[in-house]
């Protein structure tokens, strides 16, 4: 049985053109900076973000390690929502290995509100409390449901900070995702911030990678700790033709992953409209609120058992991602099997 699996859009294979690129890619040393794929990979994604230099890592989790080690020094304080991926999903990382420090505010769906984070900023804390040296973004936002982030905001944010002296980093995991959604040039996205990580193993559909852009001086630092992290690669140029095959083919055809989920947001909420609201489809992601039951490991559960894979994110909380390997048959399968089990009686919340 060939599997519909939904879970994230990391499980997207390489077409049959990426691999070409990728066995017929020069190489070098990138240690030694003599990787012509991979500069020209890392050239090209600050160009198209407006940065000076960009710096191609393993992961994403990788690329905000660095964009944050960049900015806040050991005991600074990094401000994020608390959906964000940075404090959720990366293992406590920026504390073990930066010494950096965090605080939270609550954002609904993971959206910007530029006064709450003004709010609870300390630019200039004294000797006795902790000052506020960097906020982080997320964009598209992936636990709040792949939503997009309001431009205006954004430019709000970005005064502030440059009156104030703090820095702005962008978890631009899913960038792509918003400059197709909204039309907004990735240039004028990505100059909103000092540091800038985005993926090309999510929605453009490379296996592995990320960049890193920022200033010349911000990458020669973060590529001096990119190798203190252990990921100094060699003959990188294999993987980053992967991502120029990306950039070349899979950035507009995201709209049809965006299409996708809302026609399986409508189709669920056809049938129970309290669980998706398609309006908050956005993007490639659709959060499935299970309150009512069945729970989400009981659903995810069911559906791998009927051929589609679902991600569980909380007893009551799953996710669905579309992606280039998913098309439109693909779609209609998992929207018949999970109108179906989402109907059906299950645990629901105490």
């Amino acid at each position: 049985m060939e599997l519909v699996d939904l879970r994230s859009d990391t499980v997207t294979r390489p077409t049959d053109g990426m691999r070409r690129a990728m066995a017929e890619a020069e190489v070098g040393d990138d240690v030694y900076g003599e990787d012509p794929t991979g500069n020209a990979l890392e050239e090209r994604v600050a160009a198209l973000l407006g940065h000076e230099a960009g710096l191609f890592v393993p992961s994403g989790s990788l690329g905000n390690q660095l964009g944050v080690r960049v900015l806040v020094p050991a005991g600074g304080e990094l401000l994020c929502d608390r959906l964000a991926h940075v404090v959720r999903a990366e293992l406590g990382g920026h504390a073990v290995l930066g010494g950096v420090t965090t605080r939270t505010w609550t954002a609904p769906r993971g959206r910007l509100d530029p006064e709450a984070v003004i709010a609870m900023a300390a630019p200039d804390a004294g000797p006795y409390l902790v000052s506020t040296r960097a906020v982080a973004v997320e964009d598209t936002h992936n636990f709040g449901g792949g939503t997009v982030q309001d431009l205006a905001a954004m430019q709000a944010l970005r005064a502030w900070a440059d009156a104030s002296g703090v820095a702005l980093h962008l978890d631009g995991a899913r960038l792509w995702n918003a400059h197709v959604a909204t039309g907004t040039p990735l240039a004028e996205l990505g100059a909103l911030f000092d540091t800038v990580s985005v993926c090309l193993s999510k929605g453009l559909g490379a296996p592995v990678g990320s960049v890193l852009v920022a200033s010349r001086e911000r990458i020669a630092e973060a590529r001096v700790w990119r190798k203190r992290y252990g990921a100094g690669m060699r003959q990188i140029g294999v993987l980053a033709a992967a991502g120029l095959h990306a950039l070349d083919h899979h950035v507009e055809r995201l709209a049809d992953d965006h299409a996708r989920a809302r026609r399986l947001a409508e189709a669920l909420a056809a049938v129970r409209p309290d669980v998706v609201d398609p309006a908050d489809v956005e993007t490639n992601i659709v959060v499935l609120d299970l309150a009512r039951g069945p729970s989400a490991p009981a659903l995810a559960a069911a559906a791998r058992e009927r051929g589609v894979l679902v991600s569980v994110l909380g007893t009551h909380v799953a996710r669905l991602v579309t992606h280039l390997d998913v098309g439109d048959p693909g779609i209609e399968l998992a929207a018949g099997v999970l109108g179906e089990l989402v109907q059906e009686p299950g645990p629901t919340a105490a």
